[in-house]
């Protein structure tokens, strides 16, 4: 029997599309999708939004730790990881040995309109969002390319950029 493919993780700032782009890519690949906010949010029984509220952003990292160890235990998986997942060198190190990391570079200008409505993220629920944001994006850029393996145009229609990423993870083997 043939051994299931690596896991493709997807990474970049909220609001970049690893959730719409990855259950195309996981469609085209055959493979099996996986969201981590929404396995977080299913293994615990509440939102993030409530985590972050009730035992604050450092209880969630350590979540969002134990979750990537679990994911990354499989193979197979497309994983849409969370915007700060792998802004922590250990979940860096956790997904580097279970697959391929691909960054979905994501212009500023795309992320900001995504995003201008959103009421779930917690970073985001403050008065300046656009400056929150483009600050964030700032900050985080670096750290993001510094985890990809492949760094992949994010602009266009998912459809398009799931093709995109599929064809990175083909040459790389």
């Amino acid at each position: 029997m043939k051994q299931k493919p690596k896991n493709i993780i997807l990474c970049g700032f909220m609001g970049s599309g690893k959730t719409t782009v990855g259950r195309r890519l996981a469609q085209k690949a055959h493979m099996e999708f996986i969201d981590m906010d929404d396995y977080i949010e299913q293994r615990e029984g509440r939102t993030i939004t409530d985590i972050f509220a009730q035992d604050g952003e450092e209880t969630f990292r350590r979540m969002e730790t134990e979750a990537a160890r679990e994911l990354a235990s499989r193979r197979g998986l497309v994983i849409a990881a969370g915007g700060g997942t792998l802004l922590r060198a250990q979940n860096v190190k956790i997904f580097r040995k279970s697959g391929v990391t691909v960054l979905l570079d994501t212009p500023i200008g795309f992320i900001q309109e995504r995003l201008k409505n959103d009421t779930a993220r917690p970073l985001l629920q403050k008065p300046n969002r656009k400056k929150v944001v483009a600050d964030l994006y700032r900050k985080r850029l670096p750290a993001y390319c510094a985890a990809a393996d492949v760094i992949v145009d994010g602009s266009g229609g998912a459809d398009r950029v799931a093709g995109r990423v599929l064809e990175q993870v083909k040459r790389l083997g």
